[in-house]
């Protein structure tokens, strides 16, 4: 393989309306599509034109740490400002934060972001490369994205 990156993500999701509209303003998403094949309803959500995730209505119960698959999704911005004014989104959707305001991904690390949950419980985090050494890391002997 010459080249090797992620394409989209695909979410288990408890309610498709609720997880549309949970990204379709937290993120900024476009929806591209929506369908249903056997009584389970899907969509296609854009970012540029570009499909970015893919939410599955097919999950009986939230998301559990305890078990194996998906620990967190990460989106990288381009700025620290741009974290910034994601998290006022958010917090106006009243999403659950891991931590308090933008954090960085280690002690003394200059990327780093914000980390919350969607509807369901699924562990995400907006972070930028740089600009985030602006506050002490929660969790000195860890990565922050660990959601310790």
């Amino acid at each position: 393989m010459k080249t090797l990156r992620t394409g989209h993500v695909g979410l288990n999701v408890t309610d498709l309306d609720r997880s549309i509209a949970f990204y379709t303003k937290a993120l900024g998403l476009d929806v591209a599509g929506e369908g249903e094949h056997e009584g389970r309803r899907h969509a296609f959500l854009t970012h540029d034109g570009e499909l970015l995730l893919t939410l599955w209505q097919q999950a009986a119960d939230g998301f559990a740490a305890s078990r194996a698959g998906l620990h967190h999704l990460a989106f990288q911005v381009d700025s620290i400002e741009e974290v910034k004014a994601a998290e006022q989104v958010l917090r106006e959707l009243d999403a659950e934060f891991a931590y308090d305001g933008v954090v960085p991904h280690g002690e003394g690390a200059a990327s780093g972001g914000i980390f919350f949950t969607d509807p369901d419980g699924t562990r995400l985090e907006i972070y930028a490369s740089s600009g985030a050494d602006i506050a002490p890391a929660p969790t000195p002997s860890g990565p922050t994205c660990g959601f310790f």
